[in-house]
């Protein structure tokens, strides 16, 4: 396998240290000035509609709410990532990747609304009385490119279905070997049946999964990260200045270690927080709401929830302990000793349970993208089924497999699937600052519900739900 890790590394090089650097950082400013700052300016509007009774405009009731809804993207976004992203970051990259992370976040809050308000102005009803869209729909529907759509659906089944899934399970794996010395075959085989138990029960049980693991498992890791950052806040302002020394140093440049700084960020921020990836649109298509810019507003508050707040927080706990630059361990097992060093060894045992469920929830989110998007190609009981048995052989690979080889083959999918979708949203993006120039006409005018008729965009072809305003 030594062959094809080299040639992965070797395109992995050239798209991470050239290409997706400039193109993440580039379109992030962009659609950053372009919409007003609007992951800043609308953040107050962004909690008031995560938690509002929606009343969308068809009176029969479909899909699922806006919450449960951030919680299916949640469940994919809050997951390895993380706990071992982060820390493998940290420890190639130095302190300075965290900055870099809080960058591509910032900017890509701005590229995730884009792609969300997307997917729900092009989302379409499907027989089960719920929504489908993404970036396959916007792409077939919005630029006329069905070719493109079917391309986008392969990469984002392969990629997410598949590859992610297989990196989730690889992180559960290594970190119930360290916290409770669990042979990585019984585990392999405990994912698999519970991989199962939940995927064959379709989108509403994963809702309802994602809905009560995520939010709780959340509060209580940033819950654990704050305790021990108040334990040591002394060291609070100097962790501070080694991240920023760090991430511009003349010494890290001179060394190299500022380029791997970047590259490393930017690399697990995207894999961690998906902005503009195309992930997040086909959950955020499938929630009921009145206007598209109040779903775009959501998950653009899911980028902050995921990389402002948990990855820092693993972030500095792991930059407080130390030990972390040279070390052997892997990924999650680097957080782990971390925790232990500042809490003791009980704490190894509680992060082996956290990242089973924090890497199990994604699982089932990642899973939800794939279905998605094999509906959108064509649906096949027979051809959902194969899906549903490869991502449980993928479960089961990815817990047995060699770590840098999982990470690499996602890095590459992942790369390949942010680009396609990229271009979309950049084509596209006028019909999603035209919906937000609506929204935020309808909220100057006091209207606490804003809704939307597809006959305020200047070219509404394409657009088959949204009713117009004059029928």
């Amino acid at each position: 396998m030594t062959l094809l890790e080299d040639f992965i590394g070797s395109i992995n090089d050239v798209l991470w240290s050239y290409v997706l650097i400039i193109v993440l950082i580039g379109l992030g400013l962009l659609f950053t000035i372009k919409t007003g700052f609007v992951q800043f300016r609308n953040l107050p509007e962004m909690f008031r509609v995560m938690f509002e009774k929606d009343q969308p405009t068809n009176k029969k009731k479909r899909g699922i709410t806006s919450f449960q809804a951030f919680a299916i993207s949640a469940a994919s976004r809050v997951g390895t990532g993380n706990l071992a992203g982060v820390a493998t970051a940290v420890a190639v990259g130095g302190p300075g990747a965290l900055f870099w992370m809080w960058l591509i976040a910032l900017l890509g809050a701005a590229s995730g609304f884009v792609e969300s308000t997307l997917a729900q102005i092009y989302k379409v009803p499907d027989k089960e009385d719920q929504y489908r869209g993404g970036p396959a729909y916007y792409m077939e529907k919005g630029l006329n490119n069905r070719l493109l759509g079917v391309i986008f659906a392969i990469t984002i089944t392969f990629t997410y279905g598949l590859v992610f899934n297989s990196v989730q399970s690889n992180t559960i794996s290594l970190a119930f070997s360290g916290g409770f010395e669990v042979n990585q075959n019984i585990m392999a085989a405990v994912l698999a049946v519970l991989t199962a138990a939940v995927i064959f029960g379709g989108l509403k049980s994963i809702a309802k999964v994602a809905q009560i693991i995520v939010p709780v498992l959340a509060i209580i890791y940033i819950a654990m990260a704050l305790f021990i950052l108040l334990i040591n806040i002394s060291a609070v302002p100097e962790m501070f200045a080694l991240i920023f020394a760090n991430a511009f140093g003349l010494r890290e440049v001179a060394g190299g270690g500022f380029g791997a700084a970047i590259m490393m960020g930017i690399k697990r921020g995207l894999f961690s927080n998906e902005a503009g990836m195309g992930s997040v649109p086909n959950a955020a298509a499938t929630a009921s709401v009145s206007h598209p810019v109040k779903q775009g507003f959501i998950q653009a508050l899911g980028v902050f929830f995921d990389t402002i707040l948990i990855c820092s927080a693993t972030g500095f706990i792991i930059i407080s302990a130390g030990g972390y630059a040279g070390s052997d361990l892997d990924g999650i097992q680097l957080t782990q000793n971390a925790f232990a060093a500042h809490i003791g060894e009980w704490s190894e045992m509680f992060i082996a349970i956290a990242i089973f469920l924090f890497a199990y929830s994604s699982i089932l989110g990642n899973y939800y993208y794939g279905e998605s998007n094999i509906g959108y190609i064509k649906e096949s009981p027979v051809a959902l089924f194969i899906y549903r048995i490869a991502v449980i052989a993928m479960v089961v690979f990815g817990s047995v497999a060699a770590f840098d080889f999982v990470w690499a083959l996602a890095d590459l999918t992942m790369a390949i699937m942010a680009l396609i979708n990229l271009y979309a949203i950049t084509k596209l993006y006028k019909i999603a600052h035209r919906a937000l120039q609506d929204y935020r006409r309808q909220r100057k005018e006091g209207k606490s519900n804003p809704v939307f008729y597809r006959d305020v965009l200047d070219d509404e072809s394409g657009v088959d739900y949204w009713e117009r305003e004059r029928e």
